[in-house]
């Protein structure tokens, strides 16, 4: 019952405009922050690492209403708005019979870079360029929901992976056939699949997953969609790592988080702090 209702909410909510969505979502950010304490908490603390001012984190807590609140559109709707930076630099680097890895942290709305990719390079007269795209995400842990989740992930020239061995195996295939593959390098894995580095300062259990793919690739770039003010839509960036890749597994994770660090400094509010980022691994 409840599964059908969360589906009607998001088909309804899906036909509503991006600006109504986001002040929905500027509701709820402020909601989280007055009344869930864990949330407030966690915000605080993870943001406060990296110098926030409390007006800052308030604004994160927005950010993150926000994010919740423009799903239904963006994986039922129609499409948004995308402007881009850095898209010469994206096309330089997607080219035939070489691989392709997108780094994108919990950044903005990180569920706009894949469409945005897809919707550039699936067709585009490309031709033989054309380049799939295969991400790695969560699914949801309500059964009645993992369809939707799957199929919003899913489309022309794009390719969903989940968090599973099987999904691990997608990704490793996608990229030996010289596709482009995206996943969040920040994201917890379980045990065993990570290895302890340093994020902000402080012990992170951080994937291996990123930084294989990274070493194994032709190309790697960072990648993140900026959620723009009073619903315009989404700017997705593309920037180049900002220092090289050592060929060292555990250097190549760590220098992942130094590169996930890089990104948030270009816009601080749109990061997801409310993510448990510092938990014990799973297991």
């Amino acid at each position: 019952m409840l599964t059908r209702f969360v589906l009607g909410v998001f088909k309804l909510a899906s036909h509503l405009p991006l600006w109504l969505l986001h002040g929905f979502g500027t509701l709820l950010g402020l909601a989280l922050w007055a009344f869930d304490k864990g949330h407030r908490q966690r915000l605080q603390t993870n943001a406060g690492l990296a110098g926030l001012t409390r007006a800052q984190q308030l604004a994160a807590s927005i950010q993150a209403g926000r994010m919740v609140a423009e799903l239904p559109r963006l994986w039922l709707g129609k499409p948004v708005p995308v402007q881009w930076d850095g898209l010469a630099l994206l096309r330089a680097h997607v080219r035939p019979n070489e691989s392709l890895v997108l780094l994108t942290p919990h950044m903005g709305c990180f569920e706009i870079n894949a469409t945005a990719y897809a919707q550039v390079f699936a067709h585009d007269g490309l031709g033989a360029q054309a380049k799939p795209m295969t991400v790695l995400y969560r699914p949801s842990r309500h059964e009645g929901l993992q369809a939707l989740v799957h199929s919003a992930r899913e489309g022309d020239g794009l390719h969903a992976a989940p968090t599973t061995m099987a999904g691990v195996k997608q990704l490793m295939r996608a990229l030996k056939q010289r596709h482009a593959v995206g996943l969040l390098p920040d994201q917890v894995p379980p045990a065993g699949m990570g290895v302890w580095s340093t994020f902000l300062g402080q012990p992170a259990y951080t994937m291996t997953l990123g930084a294989k793919l990274a070493q194994q690739s032709d190309h790697v770039l960072l990648m993140w969609g900026e959620r723009l003010s009073f619903g315009r839509g989404y700017k997705v960036h593309v920037i180049a790592p900002p220092t090289p890749l050592p060929d060292d597994l555990e250097l190549a994770t760590q220098t992942l988080n130094d590169w996930v660090e890089h990104v948030i400094a270009q816009a601080p509010t749109q990061y997801m702090w409310a993510y448990d980022r510092f938990k014990q691994p799973k297991g």
